[in-house]
């Protein structure tokens, strides 16, 4: 139990054809809630830093210690990934830091590029043990880019994957990064078009915006890994918010932080069972 491989988490998943969740955190707080569902459910999880809340800590390290942390007293598997990463250097503080895989993002590059730049931290990673995700084709919405029609070409993603060595692969089947509503329509079709040609795990980013059953759907034609952000901020903002709302003297951020995490704690729980196949997909 406790801080675990990425690798473990998602081989075991991806035998086994369910799904597992990769959960971004913001700040210490919502870790503890992420692993706090973890535990309530039972379930592994995977705590995400991105690139963005690198940049907002002012450095990597300082939010990364805390989740190893929070993560080493869990009394489930909890893994630490890196997310969206675009800088190289980043990546390789993440493997410093002991992350157990990074997502390195060369989507926006030509693809001849993407290429060259993935395959050469594949390969860095790789002589280090830790996991490599990679991204083909823009996710709709990503830094303000709405391309809800851009679908992931299952010939080029088998391309691409050989060509960098790659060990997950983030496809773009009709979810969008930051939707507060939960409207998507996934390409269900093309994940089974994917996982048919590719022997690695399929990441669906966006995934907040996606509904239950169509998410229980997507792992059910093979989708591996699910990444949601939004959505549970959503339960940790709106929890802030309703505090302070009835309590406008107050001013310890604990009293408020608080009520958030414990209404983030829930979703995530519910979530992961959900993507588990164990609560409305069994």
């Amino acid at each position: 139990m406790g801080l675990t491989p990425t690798r473990d988490l998602l081989t075991a998943a991806f035998a086994a054809g369910t799904g597992i969740g990769g959960f971004n955190v913001l700040h210490l707080e919502t870790a503890e809630a992420i692993v706090e569902g973890a535990e309530s459910s039972g379930l592994p999880v995977i705590l995400q830093i991105s690139q963005n809340c690198s940049a907002y800590h002012g450095a990597l390290a300082p939010l990364a210690l805390a989740c190893r942390a929070v993560a080493a007293g869990a009394h489930v598997p909890v893994a630490l990934h890196l997310d969206h990463a675009e800088d190289e250097r980043l990546v390789d503080e993440a493997i410093e830091l002991g992350f157990g895989s990074v997502m390195y993002d060369g989507s926006t590059l030509p693809y001849a590029e993407n290429v060259r730049s993935t395959a050469r931290v594949a390969g860095r990673a790789r002589d280090a043990g830790v996991l490599v995700e990679a991204e083909l084709g823009r996710i709709g919405g990503k830094d303000g880019a709405h391309a809800p029609g851009v679908r992931t070409d299952p010939g080029e993603a088998r391309s691409f994957v050989e060509a960098t060595g790659v060990d997950a692969l983030a496809v773009a089947v009709g979810s969008s990064h930051a939707m507060t509503e939960r409207t998507a329509s996934l390409d269900v079709g093309l994940v089974r078009e994917l996982r048919a040609v590719l022997e690695v795990p399929l990441v669906l980013h966006g995934s907040s915006g996606v509904p239950d059953d169509t998410l229980v759907a997507a792992v059910r034609a093979g989708m591996t890994k699910i990444n949601v952000s939004t959505h549970l901020n959503g339960f940790f903002t709106r929890a802030v918010r309703g505090v302070l709302e009835e309590q406008p003297n107050l001013v310890d951020s604990r009293r408020y932080l608080g009520a958030g995490r414990r209404a983030l704690a829930p979703e995530a729980a519910r979530l992961l069972r959900l993507l588990a196949l164990s609560e409305g997909g069994s």
